[in-house]
């Protein structure tokens, strides 16, 4: 049996939105090293600045005395217990993109000592853990599974930029390789968790938990933007019918939109690529994808034909878009489905400007190719202006704000559909 030993540091491998969050509540009860293979990351939060906006200056002041930021592997020699919290993303084939997770199990298993217990929070398929990160272990440390390491499995349920459900304050699923490694997964998680803690029966079950989480939430959203698809050739309002039928108690409070970030938009895919490996071709999540990733088109396809009915010309036009990130209030970039409008609207020959007060505009240009508006534009400058993220700023601007952006007969489409249905032309 492992012991999660308490006066030893703990190791956070990956300390982006997911792992800082983590690391800063552990290092207020437990020392912390956290590693990270991007040093321009570790620099800014030895200065005491998270970019991703998710922990303040303040707490990580709070913790500096406990909390060890590198980006060298021999930190973590020390280390007894390691959280793998890095990016699981697709590539270009909607195929999960498993390089960092194994690149992370290669670090911790060249270095771990016997009797090391390696958990993992990042998002993939049921067996993953088991049947990818176990081997990739197992070689770079010539040990043995369950006998000179153990594996534990707790999903990572952060939500970008939502101050209402904290880390803390979200019930945290954990799983272990036996049964001993299972309760002190649990117990470790406990001393952090005031929301308190699930222990599944197994890695398995804790993995399937997590990647049905944002399956659900993405089948559901396709349901209502296919809703929206429909009532719009019946012209009738969508938002309205939701309001209408929400009056029932057991109504379920989905709203249309674009759906990307680093859950919903990416986890199906990895339940999906399982299902396919054992031979099982799965429709509804399939389909929910195809109807989602096929929104941003339509946003711009709708947005051209508000310009057309008001007799705008569309050929060297000139389209605002607000906001880039993948929600509101958070400057996450990751899989961002506004891109799909910008793309969209480009093969129209549209010149378009792109306006965002979260983001790091050189990031937007690494990361799509985008030369972003440094600050807010001008008014009376464009032809069409789309709201696609209902940043606090731009809500606090209203519908006359925003449209005054454009010209006095610009078109104005509300993705988000947070503006007086009078104030604009179009939304979803």
């Amino acid at each position: 049996m492992p012991e999660l030993n308490i006066t030893t540091p703990i190791a956070v491998i990956g300390l982006g939105y997911v792992g800082l969050p983590l690391a800063v509540a552990f290092a207020e009860v437990l020392p912390v090293v956290g590693f990270d293979i991007n040093p321009a990351r570790i620099l800014a939060l030895q200065q005491g600045r998270d970019d991703t906006r998710e922990v303040s200056t303040e707490e990580l002041a709070a913790v500096a005395g406990s909390f060890l930021c590198t980006d060298q592997p021999g930190e973590l020699t020390r280390c007894r217990t390691f959280i793998v919290t890095v990016p699981t993303p697709v590539d270009s084939a909607k195929r999960p993109n498993l390089a960092p997770l194994i690149a992370a199990c290669e670090t911790v298993g060249a270095i771990m000592p016997r009797g090391a217990t390696v958990i993992f929070e990042s998002t993939v398929y049921p067996g993953a853990t088991e049947e990818v990160c176990v081997p990739v272990l197992e070689r770079a440390s010539g040990k043995r599974f369950n006998v000179d390491f153990f594996c534990g499995y707790s999903p990572e349920r952060i939500n970008p930029g939502d101050r209402a459900h904290r880390l803390q304050d979200i019930r945290k699923v954990t799983s272990g390789s036996t049964a001993d490694v299972a309760s002190e997964v649990d117990a470790l998680y406990a001393r952090i968790i005031r929301a308190g803690t699930h222990k599944a029966s197994s890695i398995r079950v804790a993995e399937a938990a997590k990647v049905i989480e944002n399956t659900q939430r993405d089948v559901n959203i396709a349901l209502i933007n296919e809703l929206s698809l429909i009532f719009h050739r019946m012209d009738i309002d969508t938002l309205e019918v939701l309001e209408a039928a929400g009056t029932k108690w057991n109504f379920l409070p989905f709203r249309p939109g674009l759906v990307g970030g680093h859950c919903i938009g990416v986890d199906p895919y990895y339940l999906t690529h399982k299902a396919q490996e054992l031979g099982y071709h799965p429709e509804v999540i399939l389909a929910g994808r195809r109807i989602n990733d096929g929104m941003g088109a339509y946003v711009a396809d709708e947005t051209i034909k508000l310009m057309l009915r008001k007799g705008l010309p569309v050929l060297d036009s000139r389209i605002l878009v607000l906001g880039l990130t993948f929600k509101e209030n958070c400057p996450d970039l990751r899989n961002t489905k506004v891109v799909d409008v910008i793309r969209t609207l480009q093969s129209y020959r549209v010149q378009v400007d792109v306006w965002d007060p979260w983001i790091d505009v050189d990031d937007a240009h690494a990361e799509y190719g985008l030369t972003c508006l440094h600050d807010a534009p001008a008014p009376d400058q464009y032809d069409g202006v789309i709201l696609a993220v209902a940043h606090q700023e731009f809500i606090a601007l209203g519908g006359a704000g925003i449209r005054a952006f454009g010209h006095a007969n610009a078109a104005v489409f509300d993705v988000k559909s947070v503006l007086p249905r009078a104030e604009i032309d179009g939304r979803l």
